[in-house]
């Protein structure tokens, strides 16, 4: 078992290390050309960066802290606050408390792109989804009642899926209708980020479901999750860089 975690630590070490090197340049940019647009990704990566990091860092408390309750399911939880922090990031709940904040500023984003101006009714819905995820994320939690987990991976996948789908959906629109060579890459882009980081949620439920019914976890799924985390996270750099470069 600890073989496994140990993999999963190196593998999204290297995650981590590839999403850093495209936070730097998009914070490059940012200080470079200071707009919204460019600000909003920086802050969509930082939060997947910080739900990767996260999510890294668990894997580390479990191989190297010596804290029993952490990797021994039999152990109870001591109910202190140390526990309360640690439990819920060894069982990737403040992970999806980034997650759920990169969806935010992602429709944020989106609505900068395609819309201009915010529909008052789609911005109340999508930001009270996203404050009840994070708040079931991080407070309906039993370290034993292992289908408290899969429920907050379902919300954050519909959470993901609300924002991210309409999302592909606008992107592959205009793509369809632009005959300006950069802006179709960049919609083309924009719709391979959009279609990724909805089967991240959904690999990782899949993923979930499985060590619900008794497997060990870190599955096919797992690592196809994180894969998708990149390719998500190139599509809305590149097109971003193709939305603002001048046609030749």
């Amino acid at each position: 078992m600890n073989d496994l975690y140990f993999i999963g630590m190196v593998y999204e070490g290297s995650i981590i290390i590839l999403t850093a090197i495209f936070l730097g340049l998009v914070l490059f940019n940012y200080v470079k050309n200071r707009n919204m647009l460019m600000l909003l990704l920086f802050l969509l990566i930082f939060n997947y960066f910080m739900a990767i990091f996260f999510s890294w860092l668990s894997k580390v408390l479990i191989l190297y802290s010596n804290i029993d309750y952490l990797y021994d399911e039999t152990v109870p939880d001591p109910l202190n606050p140390l526990s309360w922090i640690l439990l819920r990031l060894t069982d990737f709940r403040i992970s999806f408390l980034f997650l759920t904040i990169a969806s935010i500023f992602s429709y944020v984003f989106k609505v900068k792109i395609f819309e201009k101006s915010f529909n008052k009714s789609k911005k109340n819905f999508i930001f009270g989804l996203g404050i009840f995820t994070a708040f079931y994320s991080l407070v309906i939690y039993h370290k034993e009642i292992l289908i408290l987990d899969v429920i907050a991976f379902f919300f954050v996948f519909l959470l993901m899926g609300i924002v991210y789908i309409p999302f592909m959906k606008s992107s592959i629109k205009s793509y369809k209708n632009s005959t300006i060579n950069n802006y179709r890459k960049a919609f083309f882009s924009l719709a391979v980020m959009s279609l990724s980081f909805v089967l991240i949620l959904l690999c990782f439920l899949i993923d979930r479901i499985y060590i619900f019914m008794g497997d060990f976890g870190f599955t096919l799924w797992y690592f196809l999750g994180w894969i998708f985390v990149i390719i998500g996270i190139i599509g809305a750099y590149f097109g971003y860089l193709h939305l603002n470069r001048k046609e030749i």
